[in-house]
């Protein structure tokens, strides 16, 4: 039977792309009813797309097995931005303002209009998190109310290349898959994954992928850094790989032996590895490459990327996710080289899931950016019923139904945390920036009564009369 009411979000990750559809519950719970995976090795590197005609066959792929479970039509996704290109940049607004005024709504949402449109050379900004506001000596995080001559905003702006937004979005439009909402993959991991007292107290979210590891630094329920790093699973494997073996076998290697730490009394010189029947090597030699890599993440992680203002406010701990936070061992590597005793593995998201796939139900981290885009979505992307003798993979024939749902306001969408503002919305944001200054700049009429008001009249009666007599000599020439 064909689904009629669904959820449907893509994330493009450091080495393959994942597409799920699921319905979300009253209570929040999710039920997934159908996940697809592409190997995007060939077009993304560490997140970023790089060939947009094979990601745009990967996502069409993607939609067609999503549709061929579903029996129906998809009519538009939630999409997850990422990868190495993504990361933040503090930045702040300053307003000076007439004595004795009592800061408005409208004087906080100028400061973050002007926050959004600070250029970048070469960057997009997708969002910006308020960090807080400072009037006087002090700083609030709500400032509405308070009397003063002078506030500064604080932000933390998400950016990336614009060229790589370009590439995403032309990869979708190739393909002819509608965007409903675009969200930073980010954001959305950390909204699932974290509990509110691990935000609220100070935690570091540490997404360990293929080919990046993502750092996040949340305090007082704000997001303070947000960082991509360029080393992941793949480079152990890599280093594996150069004891003369094939990186499949070294990958195998690396799930059934790979340990990020040893105790020097555990280290047998002697021991072997078997790579098959016939070939094995050195276990020490093994865990040194291994250890070895695992050190370089967790130090750039920790000594790289780690406000030092934060590094003793970490109450809530450290938070590990992501296909390395499977390795053994990873949690006493992490606290040996950070000192933080409090470390949790986020095997899955704080949401209940229910599914009869099996990659959902393996709980191993890998499937937790992709159920939190899911859960922030909230418009229904189930189109029409595929009819039976339809041609799934006729994608020329195919026309994608309009959402089901009504679009959201311009104030519902920007109040979400994490969601990418469309080319369309930053440009209605600029110009209605700009309209605001245009009137606020413009002279104001004379006080009617007033000598300036009867001074103002009589300029302007004096030069009608100039004008008219001119007209009138250049008739009688």
């Amino acid at each position: 039977m064909a689904a009629k009411d669904f959820i449907v979000a893509i994330e493009l990750g450091s080495s393959k792309i994942t597409g799920i559809a699921g319905r979300k519950g009253t209570d929040g719970s999710i039920h997934i009813l159908a996940v697809a995976r592409e190997d995007a090795t060939t077009c993304i590197r560490k997140g970023v797309v790089y060939n947009i005609d094979k990601t745009s066959a990967c996502l069409t792929n993607i939609i067609q097995k999503l549709r061929k479970s579903l029996k129906s039509e998809i009519s538009q996704v939630f999409v997850g931005v990422g990868g190495l290109s993504i990361r933040s940049i503090r930045n702040s607004s300053v307003k000076t303002l007439p004595d004795d005024t009592i800061i408005s709504h409208e004087i906080v949402n100028e400061l973050m209009d002007n926050n959004r449109s600070t250029q970048y050379p070469d960057l997009e900004i997708l969002d910006a998190a308020t960090q807080e506001f400072k009037i006087g000596t002090l700083y609030q995080t709500d400032p509405v109310g308070i009397q003063s001559d002078k506030i500064e905003g604080n932000f933390l702006n998400i950016v990336c290349r614009k060229a790589f937004f370009r590439n995403l979005n032309k990869c979708f439009e190739k393909a002819g898959i509608s965007i409903a909402e675009m969200y930073l993959a980010p954001i959305a991991l950390a909204q699932s994954t974290l509990t509110e007292a691990e935000m609220r107290n100070g935690c570091l979210l540490v997404d360990l992928g293929a080919d990046t590891t993502t750092v996040s630094v949340y305090f007082k329920n704000i997001l303070r850094h947000l960082v991509v790093i360029p080393l992941g699973g793949n480079n152990i494997t890599k280093d594996i790989a150069s004891l003369q073996m094939e990186e499949n076998e070294a990958e195998e290697m690396k799930i059934k032996y790979a340990k990020a730490f040893i105790e020097t009394s555990e280290i047998d010189t002697d021991e072997r590895l078997p790579i098959d029947a016939e070939r094995s090597v050195p276990a020490k030699t093994f865990n040194e490459l291994v250890e070895a890599r695992v050190y370089e993440i967790i130090h750039n992680v920790w000594y790289g990327q780690v406000p030092p203002e934060y590094c003793d406010k970490l109450m809530g701990g450290i938070i590990l996710t992501g296909g390395g936070s499977k390795m053994k061992e990873i949690k006493k590597a992490f606290t040996t080289i950070t000192g933080i005793q409090k470390i949790r593995i986020a095997s899955t998201v704080q949401q209940k899931v229910s599914s009869a796939v099996k990659e959902v139900n393996f709980h191993d981290g890998m499937m937790n950016t992709v159920l939190g885009l899911l859960a922030k979505g909230d418009m229904n992307c189930a189109g029409a019923v595929v009819k039976p003798t339809a041609d799934l993979f006729d994608t020329d024939k195919r026309t994608s139904s309009e959402p089901t749902d009504p679009p959201k306001s311009q104030t519902d969408k920007t109040d979400k945390p994490g969601r990418v503002e469309s080319p369309e919305e930053k440009h209605n944001r600029e110009r209605r920036h700009q309209d605001e200054h245009v009137v606020q700049t413009q002279p104001s009429e004379p006080r009617k009564g007033g000598w300036l008001s009867r001074g103002y009249q009589f300029l302007v009666e004096l030069g009608k009369n100039i004008i008219a007599e001119e007209n009138e000599n250049t008739v009688n020439r």
